[in-house]
Parts: C-alpha cells; structure tokens; sequence
C-alpha cells in the first residue's frame, strides 16, 4: 500500500524502541567493551542471515559493500566503547550529530551541493556538540571516564556518517552490482567480531551477561534492522525520520530506570539542540516547492 499502514508504522517504533535499549544492557554486562562488541556482532551477523532472504544474497557482497561495512563496524565497536565511559544519554546524543558531518562529506564524497540553509544547520549542529564539552560530566558508577567516552561517542558520529554516506554511494537499487545495505550491515557486524576477537577471550561471564548479549545481537541489531528495511519500503522518509526519534528520546530513560544514571543538565540541552535541529532540517529537506512532503517510494 502506498505510503504504508500502521503496521508498517509500528514496525518502525517496535526498531526504535529495540534500539534505545542498547545503552542500558550494554552497561548491564560485566564483560569489557571489546567483549560486548566482538559477540554481541557475532551474534547480530548470523541474526541478520537468519531473518532476512537479501542477507543470504551473495551479489550483494561486493567490495563497495565490505568498505561501508569497515565503517559501520567502527561505528558498533565505538557505540559500546562509549557507553561503557559515559552516560548512554551522551552516547546517543553524540552520535545523532552525524548529519553534521555528512555536510562535510557529502560534497566530498558524493558531489551533493550543500545549500545556505544546511550551513544554519551546521551551526545549530556544532552548538549543541559543543555544548556537551562546556561542563564537566562526574565519573559515575556507569560512565567512570565520561571525558573519553563523550570523544569516543563524537566519533561514532563521524562513522556513522561515513557509513550513511556509504550506503547512498552504493545506490539503493539491490541489483545494480554495487552491493547492497543487507550485506554491508552483515559484513560490519562480521568485522566488528573480528575486530574485538582477539581482545575478546577468555570470556569470565554469568549466564545472565550471555542472555544480554543473546539479545543485544538478534532483537537490538538484527531484528531491529530487518523491521525498518522492511517498513521503509512504503513509509515517507520524513515520516520514517520521526517515528525514529523515539531512539534518542528513549534510550537514556531506560538507562535511568535500570542503572539510576542521571545525564547533565549540558547534555540535556546539547541533545535538544541535535535532535531538535535533526528533525527540523527532516521537515525542511523532504517538502518539495509545492509544499507537499516529498517520500520515497
């Protein structure tokens, strides 16, 4: 159906709502953050083979394919090195920046134009960036190095851009020969394994820690992942942009309800400002000059 039904719509809060829980249970496992990141990618890649036909597609695994998996690997490997130093609220605050850096990149990389009102953006952008480094974060029971975590969270943001960026230069059409998103999101899980293997072993954990890790792979990333593939296919991007926010806005609720953790009054402001300016730049972007939001199909 055109545009997509409610079930479609769920199917993207159901992900949103996967996502968010990745801060909490990762700082819920007492493995270290090479550990959580090495298996809990173990387990996504063979989730994502599992549940989706285009994953078992072997065109799609080409080397454009695999370079958009190296970024999306550093992108999952500095997510949970993050949030294992500070505060999951600055980790995904941090994160969502990477639209500024795509400003950056998509002219560089892609030969997009950028236009008078991505530099307001921009500005807005880098405000609210800053503003995560005017106060100085207390070490917390989960977030012991909050300086370094929120370093390594902005980094994220750097990789997950590169990794969008990634993505667009492969196209959107599976059967172009350019490789296809399926196969890069399998390839940077398998690399990010790969990555954390040999920091990995031996692993000391309780039952309790392998069910986390059990569910951050297959619901957090694999499940998460192949609902908003899916969903996408008939839901406006805009639309789609929106309902994704849930991510940021829930993701240090449960952090606060499962380990008590607090974030600044600074990084409460700064994310505002980045998931603020994010979905107004959404709104801007997808009306075309008639003023009748733009999707695709």
């Amino acid at each position: 159906m055109k545009g997509g039904g409610l079930a479609d719509r769920m199917k993207l809060v159901a992900a949103a709502m996967l996502f968010s829980t990745g801060g909490a249970a990762i700082k819920a496992v007492s493995l270290g953050a090479w550990q959580v990141a090495a298996f809990r990618s173990g387990v996504a890649a063979l989730g994502v083979l599992a549940l989706s036909s285009l994953a078992r597609d072997r065109t799609g695994y080409t080397w454009r394919a695999a370079l958009v998996g190296v970024a999306y690997a550093a992108t999952l490997v500095l997510f949970v090195a993050a949030n294992k130093l500070t505060t999951s609220a600055d980790t995904i605050f941090l994160q969502s920046t990477a639209p500024l850096y795509m400003l950056f990149l998509g002219p560089l990389l892609l030969h997009e134009r950028v236009r008078r009102r991505d530099l307001g953006f921009m500005a807005v952008v880098a405000l609210g960036l800053a503003i995560f480094f005017l106060g100085t974060d207390q070490p917390l029971r989960t977030a012991p190095d909050p300086t370094r975590g929120n370093l390594l969270a902005a980094l994220s943001g750097i990789t997950w851009a590169l990794t969008v960026c990634g993505l667009r230069w492969m196209g959107t059409r599976e059967s172009t020969g350019r490789g296809s998103a399926t196969a890069a999101v399998v390839l940077g899980n398998v690399f990010a394994f790969l990555a954390g293997a040999p920091f990995a072993f031996p692993a000391s954990a309780g039952a309790g820690d392998w069910l986390i890790i059990a569910y951050l792979g297959v619901f957090q990333i694999a499940l998460a992942y192949v609902l908003v593939t899916s969903a996408l296919r008939v839901v406006p991007a805009l639309e789609a942009a929106v309902l994704l926010l849930v991510e940021p806005a829930l993701n240090p609720i449960w952090s606060w309800l499962v380990h008590g953790e607090r974030p600044t009054a600074w990084a409460l402001a700064g994310g505002a400002l980045i998931i603020g300016s994010t979905t107004l730049k959404s709104w801007l972007d997808a009306r075309p000059p008639g003023g009748v939001v733009a999707a695709w199909e």
